[in-house]
């Protein structure tokens, strides 16, 4: 049976993305260990619905994330995304 988790793999690339904000995808993926791929898409999405930003420095990524959005589950949209990357030790 596979290990399940509390946090989805868009709550693990942001909170990733937040405490590691010049990430590579390739990084990213290796750490909470899924495709690439995926992370380019979450990130992706991230971005659209502005939870990220990503600005390009050089030749790299420099992601900041906005703490002021609300989550989007219609059970917590009372909780702000920056109270759920502070429990879990992200300084945003």
């Amino acid at each position: 049976m596979p290990e399940w988790t509390f946090i989805s793999n868009h709550g693990l690339v942001l909170t990733y993305i937040t405490k590691h904000p010049r990430s590579t995808a390739r990084e990213i993926a290796s750490a909470i260990n899924i495709t690439e791929w995926t992370v380019r898409k979450i990130i992706d999405g991230l971005e659209t619905a502005g939870y990220i930003e990503r600005q390009k420095v050089g030749r790299e990524n420099v992601y900041r994330t906005n703490p002021n959005l609300h989550m989007r589950h219609e059970t917590i949209r009372d909780v702000r995304v920056g109270d759920l990357l502070k429990a879990l030790g992200c300084r945003h």
